[in-house]
């Protein structure tokens, strides 16, 4: 019986490590939000035009894919805090994983969205002071490592403004006047200089 136990166990460690692994990604993905049916919500029934959860579900995502709202007078928050998430709201969150893509401008518009971090990461809409999201204008994905960011996501952020320095009077670098004649005509001195004393050395 203990022989029996044994090669059934077998067996089944054996399935299951010969099962396929799902296979893996060869290209980046641009995912519609909601399919044909956009990112939209329903003022009259106060719901989403969809069950955008459901949706996200269905799908993998990976480094490089792009998210593609299709939406009309909305805005997309993208965060990777859960409790913004879970409060449908990014007004108390301090920290710099959450972002507002688009506008509030009128007019049917598309916001693209590039995936750029790995894990746990949450969109959801905070109009209506969060009704929206709360009523399912949300969804939260799993971002895996997939091909990786291409090199054009790939690029450092770019450096802090900073103002540029007050411009100085016309004159030397530190803002002094310079005396004389001016930087180019004393220039024009010292090679006239040079000149002369290359000359004298030829003739010696």
């Amino acid at each position: 019986m203990a022989n029996l136990t044994a090669i059934t166990l077998l067996l089944l460690l054996t399935t299951i490590a010969a099962a396929p692994a799902p296979a893996p990604a060869t290209t980046y993905i641009n995912h519609t939000v909601g399919g044909p049916i956009g990112w939209f919500f329903n003022s009259t029934s106060n719901t989403s035009f969809t069950n955008y959860s459901s949706w996200a579900a269905s799908l993998t995502f990976n480094l490089g894919d792009y998210l593609v709202f299709n939406t009309e007078n909305q805005t997309v928050i993208e965060t990777q805090n859960a409790t913004a998430y879970r409060l449908c709201t990014a007004d108390d969150t301090s920290d710099e994983s959450t972002f507002v893509w688009g506008d509030d401008s009128l007019g049917k518009k598309t916001i693209v969205v590039p995936l750029v971090t790995e894990g746990a990461n949450y969109y959801f809409s905070d109009n209506g002071d969060g009704e929206q999201c709360q009523q399912g204008m949300a969804f939260a994905i799993e971002v895996h490592h997939g091909l990786g960011l291409p090199p054009i996501l790939n690029q450092p952020p770019p450096p802090p403004y900073t103002p540029p320095p007050a411009l100085s009077p016309p004159g030397s670098v530190d803002g002094t006047q310079s005396s004389g004649n001016g930087g180019f005509r004393s220039g024009a001195s010292l090679s006239g200089g040079l000149l002369v004393a290359f000359i004298v050395i030829l003739n010696v």
